[in-house]
């Protein structure tokens, strides 16, 4: 129950240490026994000559893994000073909407950041990973996986609050006007009644199969790269054990944005003010795909905001934002426990709960034939008049 911005203000204090502290240990390559070092340090309310003095109650801050989360904030192009500027130059930001697990999320006032609690298990299940999370992110940085930049913890009045620093999947610069949380589940995958009524709920694959029966529309190389990426994560995931992952889809509509614009127009000036790009290497939808395909394809792709250009069934023109999320729950003996009882309640398939196999390619067959789709080709004019010659076609 420690208050939010006691919290708020040890995070920041904690991190401004421990980046500052790092900042003078030289490079060197990540070995074996980075991954499981454990900084800790005391800060006193009166300060001491190490760390400043400061209006709440006395805490202890520890670091998991220094120098390992360093490597990887590097690989995502995020220098020391931008990590600092981003999580401690403002206030943070307190997202009222927690998810079923109960933490709290912050969010960095730059929109970077997205700062997360965990549950001890999970902590210690992220630390566990940690190794094989290297040598994959070294093999294929872009990737929908969260990029976790930091573990923390904040020790006060005998209570341990860890937590995690991800990116950000929703910019908050963007209004998004659906929300769909996609396990490829369908047993009990509805939004409960307190959840519809939230001002932006989250909803799951039974209302996405209701509301959106024809899926989303993806130019051709977008959807490969999307289904590729997929692919790649979920093998990853299965290759840990993990299961009960989701998949995040926020929709910004953008005509129906310029109507909005249009009517608000009418009332108020609206702000047309660009809001500034992620910064974050490969941390937007659209950088986590596009491995090799190039950029462009059919849809015009500037002032994208790192959304992933499509289409609903009505034609019109969307960004999506997505990415992998809740992967630090780890398939263990009650998954398994709760899986079997509920197979024998009910259709053993339909259930979220599965072998990570199983789970991998249910996932990733509702993202690649219900979810998304690809825009059917028209012949386009411009391949004719390449090859000089234009075959006739067959009736």
């Amino acid at each position: 129950q420690t208050t939010s911005s006691a919290l708020k203000g040890a995070i920041q204090l904690g991190i401004t240490h421990t980046v500052g502290s790092l900042s003078t240990k030289p490079e060197r390559d990540v070995l074996m026994q980075d991954f499981y070092v454990v900084e800790s340090i005391f800060f006193p309310s009166e300060g001491s000559n190490l760390t400043p003095a400061h209006h709440y109650n006395d805490f202890r801050f520890k670091t998991y893994a220094p120098v390992a989360f360093r490597y990887f904030r590097e690989l995502f192009g995020i220098r020391p000073d931008d990590y600092l500027y981003s999580l401690c130059s403002e206030p943070l930001i307190e997202l009222s909407n927690s998810g079923a697990s109960g933490s709290l999320f912050y969010v960095s006032s730059d929109d970077e950041f997205i700062i997360k609690t965990v549950q001890h298990k999970e902590a210690e299940f992220l630390q566990k990973l940690l190794p094989g999370y290297y040598m994959n992110l070294n093999q294929n940085p872009r990737t929908l996986l969260p990029k976790f930049y930091g573990l923390y913890c904040v020790q006060a009045g005998g209570k341990n609050i860890r937590i995690v620093v991800m990116n950000n999947l929703l910019p908050r610069s963007v209004k998004m006007h659906l929300k769909y949380d996609l396990k490829g589940s369908t047993y009990k995958r509805r939004a409960s009644q307190k959840e519809r009524e939230k001002v932006f709920p989250t909803y799951k694959d039974l209302d996405f199969m209701q509301d959106i029966p024809d899926g989303l529309f993806l130019d051709s190389d977008m959807y490969n790269a999307l289904c590729k990426t997929l692919q790649r994560d979920c093998l990853v995931l299965q290759s840990f054990k993990i299961m009960d992952y989701s998949l995040l889809v926020a929709i910004h509509n953008i005509d129906l944005a310029q109507r909005e614009h249009a009517m608000a127009d009418g009332t108020s000036q609206a702000d047309t003010r660009r809001p500034a790009a992620q910064k974050a290497l490969y941390s937007t939808a659209m950088e986590s795909i596009q491995g090799e395909a190039r950029r462009g394809g059919t849809i015009e792709t500037d002032d994208q905001m790192g959304g992933i250009p499509a289409r609903n069934a009505k034609g019109e023109r969307l960004l999506l934002y997505i990415g992998i999320i809740d992967v630090l729950q780890s398939y263990r003996f009650v998954k398994k426990l709760e899986h079997s009882w509920k197979a024998l309640v009910h259709d053993g398939d339909t259930v979220s709960v599965h072998r990570p196999s199983f789970y991998a390619e249910r996932f990733q067959r509702f993202m690649c034939n219900t979810a998304f789709k690809k825009i059917p080709l028209k012949p386009s004019p411009s391949k004719k008049s390449r090859s000089g010659t234009t075959v006739p076609r067959r009736s």
